[in-house]
Order: C-alpha cells, then structure tokens, then sequence
C-alpha cells in the first residue's frame, strides 16, 4: 500500500501557496480588508440592522476572492474539464480542503462561507447529471460566472432528518404545478436567483418516491422570505421562507420526478469527505497552535508545555487527528476508485465516520486551544472561539452526527432492509 501523497499532488500545494502569497494576502490587507478576520470579523461581516445578512462589502470581498482564483484556474479545480476545471479527485480535494483549512482564518479559504479558492461548486454536477440540455445551457454557465446562484429548499421547519415526510406539496395546475409550503434554513437566499424547493407531488408521507425537486425563480409570486435566523456565528444567511401557489412550468423539474430525493443526496458524499477534511485542517490548525503557545507562555518561571496536563490533553487530539488524516484520505482515494453510483451502496458508512468524527474532533481542539490559550484564547483576539462556533454547526447539519451514526450502525448490525426509509436522512 502506497500512503505518500501523489507528487502532482504536492505540487498544486506549492502552486496554490504561491498564487495565496501573489494575490490573496496582497487582496486580504487591502483597505483594513483584515477586519474581516481579526477580532472585529463578527462585526464587520454582519449587518445587524439589515436581519442580520452579510454585509455587502465582505460578500464583495469574498466575490473578487473567487474571481481572481476563477481567472488563476484554481476555483473550478474539482469540476470536469469541460466545465473548465482539473477533473480534481475526491483524494485531491480532501487533501486541499485539509491544507487549506489548517492555514488558519484568511480570505484563502473562509469556512464559515464555504468559501475558498478551490470552489466545491455542487449544482454544475447536479445539472449536469441530472438536468435536461436545454436546462444545462440555461443554468451552468450562469452558476460558473456568477449571474445565477441557487439556494437548497429541503429542510422544513417541523421537519429536518426526516426529510420524506416533508409537508411542502405540489400539485397539477395545466401543465405546469402549483407549491404551497415553507422551508427552514434555506440558505443563501439573500442573493439567490433560484431555489431547488423539493416537494411532494405523489405518494404518502414517509414514501423515499413521489418527491420532486423545482427549480424555482425566487422572484417568483407568492414565494416570501420571513424571517433571517440568528445563529451562533454571524452574520446569517439561513431564512426561513414560505411558498403560496407558487406556479412552477412543467419544464422546471430537475431530474426525475418521482425521485427527487436522489437530486438532493447526488453530492451528499463529496460534500461530507471534503467537509470532514476541512474540519481536520482546523483542529490541526487549533492543536498547532496550541502547542506553539505553550512553549512560548511561561507562567511561574517556566513554559507551559512541560506541564502534563498541557501536554496529555493535546497528545490526544494530535493522535486523533493523524488516525483521522488516513481515514479520510483512505476513503476519499476508494470513493475515485469506483463509480459515483456505487459510493453511497459501498462507502456511505465510512464517509459518515469521517464526517462525525472529524466535526466533533474540531469542537475538541478549539475548546482545549481556549483552554491553553487562557483567557486570550477566550477572546475574539484569537480565531478559536469564531472556530468553535463554526464548526459546532456540522455536528447537527451535512446530516447530524446522530443520522451518521446510525447509518455506520446499519452496515454494522445489518440493518438495511429498510433502506428506502432510511436513504432521505443518511
């Protein structure tokens, strides 16, 4: 077995370090640009009097991010190349999104926007696999050039995991179909052109079938945001937003009708492993730092890390970050190694490990980096707390760490005949 990073591998590493010092840094300490990543970032991101949303000059910050690493060919790195990408791995990708992120905050790759050099880009594949052409030439170049960008409608308020007994419905109307319904954390609708709003058209509640998934104008008549949700990390983009007789063509279904939960799981894996890896990164991030810190920090006439309680604690999450590296680099390398189909038959359970593990590691590290930090690390002068309350999110979102789990349980105990039921969750 070969463990050793590809060379080619390597090498793009190099070539993105060059292209962060030659562009990004340069772009990041621009016009007090740095307010958006020191102590001050919760504030200067957020427009409090505005719900709440991100303010307009940091979502224009992180927009020329993207375009200059767009214009370097980094940004679309994970797409086909004949959507101007490398044709990147789920190897590749995993092993970038993990540097990246233990780089520490900075405008390279901002995590609390998902936002990063190297682009995940998911609605491209989603259309490509599964959109009409004509749907294809209408949207794709849109969401590659910025003039189109799409939310995500699956989550109801009184309904999250249990996505099949969704309550927003569809029915005929002519030829087109008429939604009423609401949805929760529907994110990014502060700037979105369109929302995959998902929807049962037939079937009973608890069916995987009879799911449908609309691509929906936001300036649609009857579609209303009501509420921006205040989160524990600001600013928020995450509304909640109703649908009344909403009039949709007929033409404007994404994918099979009757199966449009496999639209919303068609990018789940790629999404967990490189999430996973990007949650790693900054736990090593918090355990490098920490470790720094304690050889710098000399109360009572000498460093911290000679104490054993310094040391211990972080030994483990050292030693649990490492197990987790061959993990997900494992995974991330047989996820290549068969088609995309098979991944979610053979591999969903090892993804989940990664992605469960890997998001409560981060919590871990940022909590005992405020606790070697002392009372600074309590502070907004350093990035732990802004890490922590990120990352808390993943535990419960990307499928709560409780769905994970159970999904591990299935394969492990043999639970899988119900299958179906179980697919809208995992």
């Amino acid at each position: 077995m070969d463990f050793e990073i590809p060379a080619e591998l390597k090498a793009y590493l190099r070539e993105l370090d060059e292209f962060i010092e030659k562009e990004i840094k340069p772009l990041e300490r621009e016009n007090d640009n740095i307010r958006f990543f020191d102590h001050r970032r919760e504030w200067a991101r957020t427009d409090f009097e505005r719900d709440g949303l991100p303010r307009h000059d940091w979502e224009a910050l992180l927009a020329e991010m993207r375009r200059r690493a767009d214009k370097a060919g980094h940004y679309r790195y994970a797409l086909p190349k004949e959507y101007g990408g490398k044709d990147g791995t789920n190897l590749g990708m995993a092993v970038i999104r993990e540097y990246l992120a233990a780089k520490g905050l900075g405008l390279h790759n901002d995590l609390q926007n998902e936002s990063s050099i190297v682009g995940n880009l998911p609605t491209v594949l989603m259309f490509r696999d599964f959109g009409t052409e004509e749907q294809k030439k209408k949207f794709i170049p849109g969401i590659l050039d910025g003039s189109i960008r799409i939310a995500f409608g699956l989550t109801e308020p009184n309904h999250g995991s249990d996505a099949t007994w969704m309550e927003t419905r569809a029915v005929r109307d002519g030829d087109g179909w008429r939604i009423n319904g609401a949805k929760m954390w529907n994110t990014g609708l502060h700037v979105a052109t369109h929302d995959f709003i998902f929807a049962r058209t037939s079937g009973k509640d608890g069916d995987a079938k009879g799911i449908s998934c609309f691509i929906v104008p936001t300036s649609s008549q009857g579609f209303k945001v009501e509420e921006y949700l205040w989160t524990f990390n600001m600013p928020t983009d995450h509304p909640r937003v109703s649908f009344k007789d909403i009039y949709v063509p007929a033409g404007e279904i994404l994918g099979d009708p009757e199966n449009g939960l496999a639209v919303a799981q068609h990018f789940v894996h790629e999404n967990r492993i490189r999430q996973a890896a990007s949650s790693l990164g900054a736990a090593q991030y918090c355990i490098n730092e920490s470790v720094k810190y304690a050889k710098e920090r000399k109360p009572f006439g000498k460093a911290l890390a000679v104490n054993q309680a310094i040391q211990w604690p972080l030994v483990e999450l050292h030693t649990e970050a490492e197990m987790l590296r061959t993990l997900i680099y494992k995974t991330a390398w047989e996820m290549d190694q068969i088609p995309k189909a098979e991944v979610a038959r053979k591999l969903s359970h090892k993804v989940a490990m990664c992605n469960y593990r890997a998001n409560r590691l981060v919590c871990n590290a940022a909590d005992r980096a405020i606790q070697v930090h002392g009372a600074i690390g309590y502070s907004r002068h350093k990035p732990f707390e802004h890490i922590y309350r990120h990352h808390r999110r993943y535990r419960i979102t990307e499928g709560s760490e409780e769905i994970q789990m159970r999904r591990v349980a299935q394969i492990l105990f043999g639970f899988t005949s119900s299958r179906g039921k179980a697919a809208a969750a995992d």
